[in-house]
């Protein structure tokens, strides 16, 4: 099982308990009187015998909330995700802390900032060198590109969680669009792991008939649901951090009753992307420190009072259309400020220019920071050893030393991270050395990934299982039209 990072230091706190309470009540009161809009008749009738009441006609449920509270309660506060070796297995729980790849639309040039539709090769590349970053716990959907060269769009799902199957031994999510969750579950069994199956709503307050069949698909295969809203601040959910709050804790909270309704017990992990807008020009503000705060207080109120494991997205995507000093800037402040608050996992590794693009030497040099970031949740060790009196007895005032002595060669590893790519050298090393950028060493950690890693392959069943499932794919959306 993957170790990720064991939190040792208490949580960050931005809300008071009645804050906590302020904000629930208010979740529970949309819920009951505006309801949720969710486009499925199937999970309609679901929720109308469990008590909620329905307007079949507009589809939008209102939920009572001693159903929500009670669903809330069947939910586990940890549990396992299988990979394809047990090395790899995930245990999800309020006391770990896994970070995962983030996702792009396009392969990043680091020169230029330009950007280009990846190949299949370069995709199997990109998840093949996240496997072999040991902070990168978890692998994406659509994994790390979400546009490739000669692929149709109804088909990249299916191809993407194919290609994680062949180059990756992690866990992975599974998404929803146009059906695609029929097939990666199908290619996840086939390869013999668990997914995280995504739920994703719709903002404000509506999950589509896909994110409902794709839950249906994934509790069936008894995989645990990624439960998600994904609102825009200023336009999709109220411009205020609180406001923004109620609205997708209500739509998180809709999602988390019905998996439960559905099939009592089911994990489930809440992810938190909500971006403000720039209300000057429309964009969405990535990297802002409304998307912080926002995610500290989600992680907050799902730790404390509902006991349920969350993910942050927001990490992942920095406005910095480059590798650059913005882009660690808004990636870290928010990671960090994820992981100090409670999060259990993070996406963050890789990404560059908002969701337009990704890196694979960013993802060498994130996996850097990542390492840092978890060493502040594991705090730092205070007994006998570390505190070290009776050494700093023998070493006495100046002129002594510590240089020499035995607990510095044994301890001084184990108190500190030591990058890969970031420069250490004293500058007249660093000259000598040809001055090489944080660049130049990401790019030869990405060539010896990719020329020395090698994930464990396939069966030959698993393989020719994957291939029948792609071709089935390819009828099943021929049939429909769609290629």
């Amino acid at each position: 099982m993957r170790k990720g990072f064991t939190r040792k230091i208490a949580p960050v706190k931005v809300l008071s308990d009645t804050q906590i309470e302020y904000i629930h009540n208010s979740s529970l009161e949309v819920l009951e009187k505006t309801g949720v809009k969710l486009e499925s008749e199937r999970a309609l009738k679901i929720l109308k015998e469990n008590g909620c009441i329905i307007d079949f006609e507009s589809k939008i449920a209102k939920f009572p909330g001693w159903l929500v509270e009670e669903s809330v309660r069947r939910a586990p506060s940890s549990f396992s995700v299988k990979a394809r070796i047990p090395e790899d297995d995930l245990r999800i729980s309020m006391s770990n802390l896994y970070f995962m790849p983030a996702a792009g639309a396009k392969l990043h040039d680091e020169k230029t900032g330009s950007l280009s539709v990846a190949t299949l090769k370069e995709n199997d590349q990109g998840v093949k060198i996240c496997d072999g970053l040991d902070a990168a716990d978890f692998q994406a959907s659509y994994c790390p590109y979400f546009e490739l060269k000669d692929i149709e769009p109804v088909m990249l799902l299916a191809e993407s969680q194919a290609s994680i199957a062949r180059n990756s031994t992690r866990v992975s999510r599974g998404a929803q669009a146009t059906d695609s969750f029929i097939w990666e579950a199908q290619i996840a069994n086939a390869a013999g792991k668990q997914l995280i199956g995504t739920m994703e709503g719709a903002a404000p307050l509506c999950f589509p008939e896909d994110a409902v069949n794709a839950a249906f698909e994934y509790m069936d295969n008894g995989f645990p649901i990624w439960a998600t809203g994904g609102s825009i601040m200023g336009g999709s959910s109220p411009v205020t951090i609180a406001g923004a709050t109620v609205t997708n804790n209500a739509e998180i909270l809709a999602a988390i009753t019905f998996i439960q309704c559905y099939r009592p017990g089911n994990a489930v992990l809440a992810n938190d992307f909500v971006v403000p807008m720039d209300m000057e020009s429309g964009n969405l503000f990535f990297g802002a420190i409304g998307a912080g705060f926002h995610q500290m207080a989600f992680n907050q109120i799902y730790r404390e009072l509902y006991r349920i494991p969350t993910c942050n997205a927001m990490a992942a995507f920095p406005n910095s259309k480059l590798i650059d000093y913005q882009n660690a800037f808004e990636k870290t402040h928010l990671a960090l400020s994820a992981a100090l608050s409670g999060a259990s996992m993070i996406a963050f590794i890789g990404s560059v220019s908002q969701e337009l693009a990704w890196s694979p030497l960013q993802a060498v040099i994130d996996n850097d920071a990542v390492n840092i970031i978890g060493r502040y949740i594991e705090g730092f060790e205070i007994n006998d050893l570390t505190i070290a009196s009776d050494l700093i007895a023998e070493v006495g005032p100046s002129p002594g030393s510590f240089l020499g002595k035995k607990h510095t060669r044994e301890n001084w590893r184990r108190e500190s991270y030591i990058p890969k790519t970031f420069d250490r050298l004293s500058y007249q090393d660093w000259a000598r050395s040809g001055k090489p950028s944080v660049i130049d060493k990401a790019r030869n950690s990405v060539e010896e990934i990719i020329k020395k890693h090698r994930p464990q392959p396939l069966s030959e069943t698993q393989e020719n299982q994957i291939q029948g499932i792609l071709k089935e794919a390819r009828k099943y959306y021929e049939k429909k039209g769609l290629l």
